[in-house]
């Protein structure tokens, strides 16, 4: 993987490619944030319920009652704007912010992971997060049903958010683990790497077995609520469940977001990002633990979203070029913007049923995936 450090610019022709991705940096920050703001209206006005522009303002008024800011002795507001106001605020904003906070940080990480193992086609994945997320959730849903009626409806409500959480940093943990330390700690980190990911492959195996296994003796019912939860969504998006990973996800992005100039080093090779005075060994512990505590957050609360974090770190580096300054944080919006893009034919398709958002991701990302190899194969993989 190519990489482009603040040294490169001491050379005039270079300068102008430092230039030139800067200025590429800018517009794409740019065309995201637009693209984000325009997602995130329509996936608030849109829906079985719709919301039209011309009911914005009985809306705002009937939201403004709600909180106490209006009399509502003062004002007449129609039952009907009551409820879109309740639509509004008690599902379609929690999950739009969910929505954000998953594409944000599966996107994120894609990018950390990539960097760290220079491959292009790395992806969450790898370190057995969904996996073990995937597991415990089941787990969760089949066995969870004995404890459910000695719970607190809260507790009851988060034991598969709470199970897959646990999971993700669980498969993490035993990854790292069984890779020795080799792959993350020891003096041999840079030179094989591909012990964390031959870890990571099998328990992502022993984890589908499990998985299998689960879906075996589960009833009808719990099938089917698995099924959901396997290919992903934002339908359990409430306001008391988001804030737990919105924690996680916020620690996330502090430890990944740093990373882009040692990750640029990184990318010159072991020896070269030494005498950088680059730590590889706090870099790939930081890279590994904020994937971990993200992605983990992310699929406990939406079940499994795939190739967010394969595509999307491409499309940027695509646009803005390899250095991490500009495509860690692009990632973080073009996640969200996906994401978010993604949810709205989800919801609408099937309505007023809804499809699951991993069925419409899967149908982005597997015509790109099979684009990529057939790149490398080729000789001209990016």
């Amino acid at each position: 993987m190519a990489v482009v450090t603040d040294e490169a610019s001491s050379s005039p022709g270079m300068a102008g490619i430092v230039d030139a991705r800067a200025r590429a940096r800018r517009r794409m920050g740019t065309a995201l944030v637009i693209a984000l703001l325009a997602v995130a209206v329509a996936a608030l006005a849109t829906g079985p319920l719709a919301i039209a522009p011309a009911d914005y303002p009985a809306v705002a008024q009937a939201l403004m009652v709600r909180f106490g800011w209006i009399d509502p002795a003062a004002v007449d507001i129609a039952r009907a704007d009551q409820v879109k106001a309740a639509v509004l605020m008690d599902i379609r904003l929690p999950r739009l912010i969910l929505g954000l906070m998953v594409g944000g940080v599966l996107g994120l990480s894609g990018a950390v992971l990539q960097g760290l193992f220079r491959n292009p086609l790395a992806d969450p994945g790898l370190i057995g997060v969904s996996s073990g997320a995937a597991l415990f959730a089941v787990a969760a849903i089949v066995l969870g049903h004995a404890l459910v009626p000695a719970l607190p409806g809260w507790a009851a409500a988060a034991i598969v958010p709470v199970a897959a959480f646990c999971g993700a940093i669980a498969a993490t943990m035993l990854v790292w683990r069984l890779a020795g330390g080799a792959a993350v700690d020891g003096a041999a980190a840079g030179q094989d790497m591909s012990l964390l990911l031959l870890a990571g492959v099998a328990i992502s195996a022993i984890a589908a077995a499990g998985v299998g296994l689960f879906s075996y003796i589960g009833d009808d019912q719990q099938l089917r609520e698995l099924t959901f939860w396997a290919m992903g969504g934002l339908g359990g998006a409430r306001w008391g469940l988001i804030w737990a990973p919105a924690i996680a996800i916020a620690i996330a992005a502090w430890l990944l977001l740093p990373l882009a100039r040692p990750l640029d080093a990184h990318a010159l090779g072991d020896q070269d990002a030494y005498h950088l005075g680059i730590d590889g060994t706090r870099l790939r512990r930081r890279a590994v633990i904020g994937a971990a505590l993200g992605v983990g957050a992310a699929v406990a609360v939406s079940g499994t979203i795939s190739f967010v974090g394969l595509v999307v770190p491409h499309l940027v580096r695509l646009a803005v070029g390899p250095a991490h300054r500009g495509v860690l944080p692009l990632s973080v919006l073009a996640g969200a913007v996906l994401l978010v893009g993604a949810d709205l034919p989800a919801r609408l398709v099937a309505a007023p049923a809804e499809l699951p958002i991993g069925i419409v991701t899967a149908l982005i990302g597997g015509p790109y995936f099979i684009h990529l190899l057939r790149a490398r194969i080729r000789g001209g993989g990016i």
